[in-house]
């Protein structure tokens, strides 16, 4: 490890803070002033654009394999990432993302629906974005809708002991969730379902090596699909519903022209990531910056000061709709670019079009405070708006 590493904690540490309830402003600082850090939690955080992309593009030298569990197939280095990764990419191709987007519709119309009869004050996050983020994973699986609210509850529970450092209160959640995908599992193993029964019971018929997935790997993908994508997806959320209740301008724009929704979105979120960071560890030594970082060293890549490269963006603060996206690491880049970011991508959309058909426009109530998240969760715990409709 490198020499400088306790002055690098310090460095870090005053930066992360859980006091700190601005999480974009102390990244884009450390981005400035020391952009490679150590800390105990995280490693070495890398913070510059070009050192992130470099890293992404070189999984020879940053190995993805950082947990002793197994992840399909995002945890994975060739040639065994390749060989689960086409499993994968099929289940988000164009075809599945149309047949499905009726459905993502419905959920996001009835949420909205729902929220505007019980009057125009809502709590964006916990009455719109994460009960949306649940019931569309659950919709996507297959799985039962009302296993959305264990899922919310599961995440939520998952981040505040995350926070805590309670490793005991992790690995029972850790049990709990397992407990949940194998009983998902064996009831669709119990009815014999079918590869076309739904994506669940399709994945119980993948084959991969002339064998099929055995449970280990199927679970593993399930709770990427569930823990990642409700997190994610809750977060993008409430960042798009923060953003265009603060720029009202931006609002009216796409209201008038959904076809800028898709790059608007995008744009949205390289500004404030729903993603703090991903994880890397190194296999040979290696240089970043001024460090010199020994074989086995945990790299910490962060999404939300890597985007705010003033190096990369041109004000890059400021949300530009007509910005060249080829930069943008909102979904990475390299081998391991989400596969998920076609469903991701339709979701917000979806979700925006549908908040947008039911109200004339939304802003936050008066006096009401907006509280923004805390490490690990990116983004807004609450955001108390206000939907206009018309009377």
């Amino acid at each position: 490890m490198n020499t400088n590493s306790s002055e690098n904690s310090r460095d870090w540490a005053s930066a992360s803070d859980p006091g700190d309830t601005d999480q974009v402003a102390a990244y884009d600082a450390m981005r400035r002033r020391c952009p490679v850090a150590y800390s105990e939690s995280h490693g070495w955080s890398v913070f510059r654009h070009a050192d992130v992309r470099r890293i992404l593009h070189d999984h020879e030298t940053y190995s993805n394999l950082v947990s002793r569990h197994i992840s399909v197939p995002n945890g994975m280095d060739p040639p065994e990432h390749a060989t689960y990764r086409q499993i994968i990419e099929p289940y988000f191709n164009h075809d599945r993302m149309d047949a499905f987007e009726p459905t993502c519709r419905i959920v996001a119309s009835e949420l909205v629906v729902k929220n505007i009869h019980r009057g125009c004050a809502v709590e964006a996050m916990g009455a719109l974005a994460k009960p949306f983020a649940a019931r569309i994973q659950c919709a996507f699986l297959g799985w039962p809708l009302s296993l959305h609210e264990t899922l919310v509850r599961w995440v939520d529970a998952h981040h505040d002991a995350t926070r805590r450092a309670d490793r005991e209160v992790l690995a029972a959640l850790a049990c709990e969730l397992d407990l949940l995908i194998e009983k998902q599992l064996r009831q669709r193993r119990d009815s014999k379902s079918k590869a076309d029964s739904d994506l669940t019971a399709a994945l119980m018929h993948e084959r991969v090596d002339g064998r099929k997935l055995n449970n280990q790997e199927i679970s593993s993908i399930l709770r990427n699909w569930t823990v990642g994508e409700v997190g994610t997806i809750s977060a993008s959320i409430g960042i798009l519903i923060h953003h265009l209740a603060v720029h009202p301008e931006h609002q009216t724009a796409l209201r008038r022209d959904s076809s800028l929704l898709p790059a608007a979105i995008d744009e949205i979120l390289r500004v404030h990531n729903p993603l703090h960071g991903n994880r890397r560890v190194t296999t040979c030594p290696v240089k970043l910056d001024k460090h010199s970082i020994a074989a086995g060293e945990r790299i910490y890549l962060n999404w939300i000061s890597a985007n705010r490269d003033e190096s990369v963006f041109e004000d890059a603060g400021t949300v530009k709709f007509d910005r060249d996206p080829k930069d943008n690491l909102l979904y990475g880049a390299g081998i391991h670019v989400c596969p998920g970011a076609p469903l991701a991508r339709m979701e917000m959309r979806v979700f925006l079009q549908e908040l947008f058909a039911h109200t004339q426009s939304f802003r936050f109530q008066p006096q009401a405070t907006v509280v923004p998240a805390t490490d690990p969760e990116s983004g807004y715990a609450s955001i108390p708006i206000h939907l206009q409709i018309e009377t």
